[in-house]
């Protein structure tokens, strides 16, 4: 059966470029990069990029360095110290964001039960969580489900053993990134992998209508020949 497709050559489709003018700088496109480079914490190659290109970051790059040291606190486990980081680049980040400060001393407690410190985990969720989750049921929730880590020997076993994974850090990490670029007035999530998602969802919509120059390979962004 023939396809019912649209077939759209390589010179018809820059031509309706050229028409709907769609030019893209290359301005545009290095901002975009230090904008993910900004974003995800990669100073080093910021700072290179910078120097290489031209373009200024939004934000000082210092504060970069400031920022990943927080969150590898978080991913090390060192809640403790993330916090004190924390606090000393803007006391108001944990002041004003109740649920984030929640969530780190939740992985706090999580820490303590991983290194098999059970009388001071007990203390600690009664002294410094049970009285916030008396204001806020999920918070509660959350405090529970953290303690009853200490039900099971086998953590393996555990319903709700994924607390334990590295992976719970990670959110953790994730969370606290967001928030502190938040303070600083820059996006918390970085602007090139959501143009990428537009990008493949743009392409899918299309491919049900015609076939067309796409890109298939994201790595190297090349613009492939329309095939049936």
């Amino acid at each position: 059966m023939a396809s019912s497709k649209k077939l759209i050559s390589r010179e018809e489709w820059e031509k309706r470029l050229k028409l709907n003018n769609v030019k893209i700088r290359k301005e545009d496109m290095n901002k975009l990069v230090m904008n993910f480079l900004v974003t995800e914490g990669y100073v080093e190659a910021a700072e290179k990029f910078r120097m290489e290109s031209g373009t200024h970051p939004d934000i000082d790059l210092a504060t970069i360095t400031d920022r990943m040291a927080v969150k590898k606190a978080v991913q090390c486990g060192n809640v403790e110290d993330a916090i004190e980081k924390i606090n000393d680049l803007n006391p108001e980040i944990l002041d004003t964001n109740p649920q984030l400060f929640f969530q780190l001393q939740q992985q706090r407690l999580i820490e303590l039960i991983r290194n098999g410190k059970v009388e001071e985990a007990l203390e600690f969720a009664q002294e410094e969580l049970a009285p916030r989750g008396e204001e806020n049921q999920s918070f509660l929730e959350e405090l529970e489900r953290t303690i009853s880590l200490l039900v099971f020997e086998d953590t393996s076993n555990c319903p709700v053993g994924e607390l334990l994974d590295i992976s719970q850090r990670l959110k953790t990490a994730t969370e606290v990134n967001a928030a502190v670029l938040t303070s600083q007035s820059h996006e918390k999530d970085p602007k090139l992998p959501s143009l990428l998602k537009m990008l493949i969802w743009a392409q899918n919509q299309l491919d049900k209508k015609a076939a067309y120059p796409c890109i298939n390979d994201l790595s190297n962004a090349r613009l492939e020949d329309p095939t049936f």
